[in-house]
């Protein structure tokens, strides 16, 4: 039976009568409305609110809610409201609903500027707490493994291997080849305005060997590993299968890290040299096709200009991009949270980690090589 509320007046109280049965899924009288018409017909003839429950059902919390509009109505007229006639449970359960007062949270003050500051401050010392803690890791891990106290997952090593050797070689090709290209085109635009188009290949050799492939392949293999370390690690973080490992007395840095960051250390290296390469072929099609040079002039200008020194350096830098790419997209992935989100933006950070300290691990080594004379 639907709930109902009916008021009327007599000998001025007004009377609500009660009935049928309340229930939250539907939606009950509200008071205002139900006492407009017997209140406005009145006057100020009211003197007191009273109930009648006579035909009252089953009831709930909705029931409830009305007495307590009831009530605010009586407190806002400065109105006696008599209760006596109700179900001996709901007067109690008003009385324990009104004493316990709502709580009003004020929002606090924003932070001034020197607070907003300090907390960022804070911030960075703390993530920079954790990566030199999170490095420390894996480089004990590493002697760990040289003196034969961690057992290395080989199966996982040869995985991460194979996916960053044979499975990264069509991107970095599309990518060395397009920049050795570009560097030609330039090298050609520039160069010919001063009848120098010879010098070509000693443009496309410095920078393919020195700067571009590395830097290139590195930021490849950012994007590519260094994504799919923090996703992989992030998604056992959530699922909570390195808490498991470590339950179990396993290392996650020894079984997890160590394979992924030597996978990708090891293989870097031969991807800049692949990655140099094909950049060096690039630019050599293009002196052939747009300054008529042989492949063996471009050779003998490439090989009179530049050094084994030249070509070393750029391996050396794909060694230390290497290992910035896993080391950083491991520890995003240790570091992800416990949201649906916490993924996608551990696969983000570490990322935009690994190519900024990509480029300033480039500007160090090129000014200590500059230093050195190198």
């Amino acid at each position: 039976m639907q709930a109902t509320a009916a008021a009327h007046t007599r000998e001025g109280t007004l009377i609500i009568a009660l009935g049928g049965d309340w229930s939250i899924d539907r939606a009950p009288p509200r008071f205002a409305h139900t006492v407009a018409k017997a209140v406005d017909s009145n006057g100020h003839a009211v003197q007191r609110v009273a109930f009648d429950a006579r035909t009252l059902g089953r009831w709930d919390t909705s029931l409830l809610l009305f007495l307590m509009q009831g009530q605010q109505f009586c407190e806002q007229h400065a109105l006696p409201c008599d209760t006596d006639a109700l179900p001996e449970q709901l007067p109690r359960l008003l009385a324990l609903a009104r004493a316990v007062p709502e709580r009003t949270q004020e929002a606090p003050p924003p932070p001034g500027v020197v607070t907003r500051v300090g907390l960022r401050a804070l911030r960075l010392l703390g993530d920079l707490r954790e990566a030199v803690t999170f490095l420390g890791q894996v480089a004990l891990s590493a002697a760990g493994l040289v003196v034969r106290r961690t057992r290395l997952p080989w199966r996982d090593f040869w995985v991460v291997v194979q996916s960053n050797s044979s499975g990264a070689l069509p991107i970095v090709t599309l990518i060395a080849l397009l920049v050795g290209v570009i560097m030609a085109f330039l090298g050609v635009v520039v160069l010919k305005r001063f009848g120098a188009g010879y010098y070509v290949s000693y443009l496309v050799g410095f920078g393919m060997l020195r700067e571009m492939g590395a830097l290139m392949t590195g930021i490849i293999m950012a994007g590519r590993t260094g994504a799919a370390f923090a996703a992989e690690l992030g998604s056992m973080k959530i699922t909570e299968e390195i808490d498991a490992f470590t339950t179990l007395g396993i290392a996650p840095v020894d079984y997890l890290v160590l394979p992924r960051v030597l996978g990708i250390f090891c293989m870097m290296p031969l991807l800049t040299v692949y990655a140099d390469f094909i950049g060096i072929a690039g630019g050599m099609l293009v002196s052939a096709t747009l300054l008529d040079l042989s492949f063996r002039q471009f050779f003998s200008g490439l090989l009179a200009a530049v050094t084994i020194s030249d070509a070393l350096l750029g391996v050396l830098k794909g060694v230390v991009y290497g290992a910035i790419i896993g080391v950083a997209g491991c520890m995003k992935g240790l570091q992800t949270g416990a949201d649906a989100g916490a993924v996608g933006r551990s696969t983000t950070s570490a990322v935009v980690l690994a190519i900024t300290l990509i480029i300033m691990a480039n500007a160090v080594i090129d000014w200590l090589a500059a230093l050195l004379d190198v």
